[in-house]
């Protein structure tokens, strides 16, 4: 049987900022990014600031890549609604924070946003578990890519527009099959079984196996954490009766409200079939607009 291991959020906000530790950071960024990532300092602003009360967690990285280039990497965690515009709110905050009042905007380091999300948020049609956001422009009428001239890439150190801006990773970890196909992934399974193998290929994996077992926990870090487990249960709960629960509830609402607009048009059949309702469910409407 497997130990038990702390969450990764967890870790992030009370043992991964130790530079004891970076390992285990350097690993999980060096896989997702697909290079080697090297660890400067965890980066100190306001949304650093530590608190037993705050149930997101965020933390802003200064790292180097594998071309010395220094990056500003920005991880966090929420259950918003509204996270597409929180996720933007952030980066757009870490930009600030960490330009230098009279320098020039080619000073502005490059962002990385990377989002765990852990809650069931609906994207549209992505079914998949990592996805990946840049900026690009592109001509209206060519449809033509647009790229930097000779002295911007001279200046920007890039050859491309997308790598000037901020980039932007979301991992949904519940849409992840348990079924690890590389090294990446078996991080991936890591944020969401909170296991490891015995034997893990990835970067940081065993080193976060031994740094990351809860039996090994101080007994009162081991009361906090759960406390913190137990409202993250209940805010699930909150969360699936108020959006989800909610939403049903409304949809049904206002199929019954069409039905009745068409109960002088359609039969019952197609009103049924039209706005889900059962044959029943429509009769016993048909019957209180007769009374």
């Amino acid at each position: 049987m497997q130990r038990k291991l702390i969450s990764f959020d967890w870790a992030i906000k009370r043992i991964l900022r130790s530079k004891a530790n970076f390992e285990i950071l350097e690993g999980f960024l060096s896989e997702l990014l697909k290079e080697d990532i090297k660890i400067l300092e965890i980066l100190e602003s306001e949304s650093n600031k530590d608190s037993k009360e705050d149930k997101s967690n965020q933390v802003d990285i200064k790292v180097k890549n594998s071309n010395d280039e220094i990056v500003i990497i920005e991880i966090q965690y929420s259950r918003e609604l509204d996270y597409l515009q929180r996720m933007l709110y952030a980066t757009s905050k870490v930009v600030i924070e960490h330009i230098s009042q009279g320098y020039a905007y080619s000073k502005i380091k490059k962002v990385i946003s990377i989002n765990i999300l852990y809650f069931d948020f609906d994207f549209g049609d992505g079914d998949d578990y990592i996805y990946k956001g840049t900026t690009n422009f592109e001509g209206i009428h060519t449809h033509n890519k647009l790229y930097l001239n000779e002295i911007q890439k001279d200046l920007y150190k890039t050859n491309e527009i997308n790598k000037i801006y901020p980039e932007y990773y979301l991992i949904k970890v519940k849409n992840f099959d348990d079924n690890s196909k590389d090294t990446l992934d078996e991080w991936i399974n890591f944020l969401k079984n909170e296991t490891i193998s015995d034997n893990p290929k990835a970067k940081g994996l065993l080193k976060a196996k031994e740094t990351l077992d809860y039996l090994n926990m101080p007994d009162d870090e081991k009361l906090d954490y759960d406390r913190r487990e137990e409202n993250l249960r209940r805010e699930a709960s909150v969360y699936e009766s108020t959006y989800i629960a909610g939403g049903i509830e409304a949809t049904k609402i206002r199929n019954i409200e069409i039905a009745k607009n068409l109960l002088d048009v359609l039969d019952i059949e197609t009103i049924a079939l039209k706005t889900g309702l059962s044959l029943q469910e429509v009769k016993n409407l048909t019957k209180h607009s007769s009374q």
